[in-house]
């Protein structure tokens, strides 16, 4: 049943001020999940003064960073009991599998959340070594007020990812969730104020990128800017931050090379990287969406992935046996069946899927594709398709893959199958990517960092390193000399 969604600014739920709604539909069936508040730069400039007083005064900003860990940690709990109500609402809002969703997706989303409540009291900046009569030291501080503006493809995760340090920096924040999916978020930010979170701190302003995420990108009381996406939107969001000269960390496209040497398991290497590209549909910056495979080994390997990517079952995402949803969208969807077009006529081999999923309800659901045949300087191997669709390319050695791999303008993940300990080391050193897999893929831990190099932005997320986004670097000097420095002698 379809529910009314509205805007959360200063511990309020408010209606927008244009008074416009929009709709979030279930890409399962196309029926609508709700209706949304559509917010504008009017309450997106709301919201940020909200999110500025809370940040200068109130209990937030008087809170010390022990107090500040507990309360995070108390949101976290609140968060696991309500861990099965989320997976459902996520799975209905976007479409992943609920077993994705259950068992993947919201437990890592609150793995993060304990994992900076723990580095809330942790935030510490260096004395110095300083001349005799000197005292030399740094403070860390948080920036101020952050805008996260998150993606559609994991709306809880990718918004605890910007959140959790946010906070536990000691900053407020303004969300500006994907128009596809935003009742995930209201309803985890509902969670949120209930574990005690004190007004302001999190502010939610559903809408649009053109109104909503350019104000908040642009508007000067924001000091920092978080987002994730594709490249193009974060190219949009520099330009709109550049005006003000905020910092900005962009996590954005990706098209990993995922390579598979003729010493690897093949089973393994097999299973890992159906994962790889499967997983959530297809719809992760981080999917091994190019396979490289060793030619001494390319039938077998192909025998076996075609033979078992046949198996998957693509159906409603909130029953126990369904192994790959739809799409989020029909925009999304209409997206993959171009690319599909232009790998069929640059001469790729098609040799499964390539199509719609039939299904009973109107749902945008595709089935799990496989081109082979596929040459590096192809559309479908350079370009971030987003969906369920492989291209496969053979190679004859080390040197061959190692170019082909590095040979795109992302460079988020990669991956390497092979029993060769020396060659394993070597390619992950050269590899130009912010992570390599080696006999594993799409593998994601709270305390190891994530980001990427060339255009797949820039900055790390997750880990200790992302505390350094959300933190500025103070220095003072204190002169303790009796008789203070005269350099003009008067």
């Amino acid at each position: 049943m379809s529910e009314t969604y509205k805007l959360f600014i200063d511990g309020k739920w408010t209606e927008s001020l244009s008074g416009k709604t929009f709709e979030s539909l279930n890409p399962a069936t196309g029926e609508v999940n709700g209706t949304v508040a559509e917010g504008g730069a009017g309450d997106v400039d709301l919201a940020i003064k909200a999110a500025r007083k809370a940040f200068e005064s109130g209990p937030w900003a008087q809170m010390a960073p022990s107090d500040r860990g507990r309360l995070l940690n108390k949101a976290a709990q609140e968060l696991w009991r309500k861990a099965d109500y989320l997976a459902e609402v996520e799975s209905i809002d976007n479409g992943l599998p609920i077993n994705e969703t259950k068992y993947i997706a919201i437990p890592a989303m609150i793995d993060v959340l304990e994992f900076y409540a723990g580095l809330a009291n942790k935030v510490q900046g260096d004395t110095l070594a300083s001349p005799a009569g000197r005292f030399n030291y740094t403070l860390k501080e948080p920036l101020g007020v952050v805008g996260a503006i998150v993606p559609w493809n994991f709306p809880l995760m990718l918004t605890m990812w910007k959140l959790a340090p946010a906070l536990a920096a000691g900053n407020t924040i303004v969300i500006k969730p994907a128009e596809q999916t935003p009742i995930s978020i209201l309803e985890m930010v509902n969670i949120l104020q209930e574990a005690g979170i004190p007004d302001g701190v999190i502010n939610v302003v559903p809408g649009y990128g053109k109104d909503a995420g350019d104000a908040l990108s642009s508007h000067p009381g924001i000091d920092k800017i978080a987002f994730t996406g594709s490249t193009s939107t974060g190219k949009l969001i520099m330009q709109a931050a550049s005006k003000n000269l905020k910092p900005v960390s962009l996590e954005l496209g990706g098209k990993a090379p995922n390579i598979i040497f003729d010493d690897a398991n093949i089973e393994n290497a097999v299973n890992g990287s159906m994962f790889g590209i499967y997983f959530a549909q297809g719809q992760v910056c981080a999917s091994g969406s190019r396979v490289f495979v060793q030619d001494s080994i390319y039938d077998d390997f192909m025998e076996s992935f075609i033979r078992k990517a046949k198996k998957i079952k693509v159906g409603n995402p909130l029953e126990q046996t369904t192994q790959m949803g739809p799409q989020v969208s029909l925009e999304q969807l209409e997206r993959i069946e171009h690319y599909v077009a232009a790998g069929l006529k640059e001469g790729a081999n098609l040799v499964i899927g390539g199509e719609r999923c039939q299904t009973e309800n109107n749902g945008y659901f595709f089935i799990p594709t496989v081109f082979e045949d596929v040459t590096n300087e192809m559309t479908i191997a350079q370009e971030e398709i987003f969906g369920p669709v492989l291209s496969v390319i053979r190679f004859k050695d080390e040197q061959d893959v190692l170019q082909k791999a590095n040979d795109t303008l992302y460079g988020l993940t990669s991956g390497v199958w092979t029993e060769n300990l020396k060659r394993a080391h070597r390619m992950a050193k050269g590899l130009k990517a912010g992570t390599v897999y080696v006999n594993t893929f799409s593998m994601l831990d709270s305390a190891a960092p994530f980001g990427g190099t060339k255009q797949s932005g820039f900055g790390r997320e997750l880990g200790i390193q992302a505390m350094d986004m959300y933190t500025e670097t103070k220095n003072v000097w204190v002169d303790l000399n009796d008789e203070h420095f005269n350099w003009y002698g008067f």
